[in-house]
């Protein structure tokens, strides 16, 4: 993601992203691995991760409030804090292979001022939306895409 956007292997933003995202690995190899045979199976990642990050919307917060501001001082091309639809598209694609369409329609959702931007804030509330908010009108159900399909 980190090229995708520019960030060469010295860029500060993209070592910050390295170190975050890093952190989280080790802390995920910690609390998972629980037979010890140093892999993770789905059944394990999906435990610790909902004993971890989705006890609580607290605890999401400690762990993806600032991995997703290092993801915004990747994409956010000038700085300001704000992603552009064009820049939400592209990380999107990029970490999580999302299609376009997919991540314009998440955008036009996260986007509730409507101003053309999002913040790391709103995309945090998205996110943790997708986790912790069963409204059937809730944007964070359109994060990755129709939950009907």
């Amino acid at each position: 993601m980190a090229e995708e956007f520019g960030h060469g292997p010295e860029s500060p933003a993209r070592q910050k992203l390295i170190e975050i995202s890093l952190g989280l690995w080790e802390h995920l190899k910690k609390v998972a691995d629980r037979d010890a045979d140093e892999s993770i199976s789905l059944e394990e990642y999906k435990a610790a991760f909902a004993a971890g990050l989705l006890e609580t919307p607290e605890s999401f917060d400690q762990g993806y409030v600032p991995y997703i501001d290092a993801v915004v001082a990747i994409a956010d091309q000038d700085g300001d804090g704000k992603l552009t639809a064009s820049e939400e598209i592209r990380w999107m694609s990029s970490l999580m292979n999302v299609p376009e369409d997919v991540s314009r329609a998440a955008f036009h959702r996260i986007d509730k001022d409507k101003d053309g931007l999002i913040t790391a804030s709103e995309l945090v509330e998205s996110i943790r939306g997708y986790y912790f908010d069963e409204s059937p009108d809730s944007p964070a159900h359109w994060l990755l895409g129709s939950l009907d399909t």
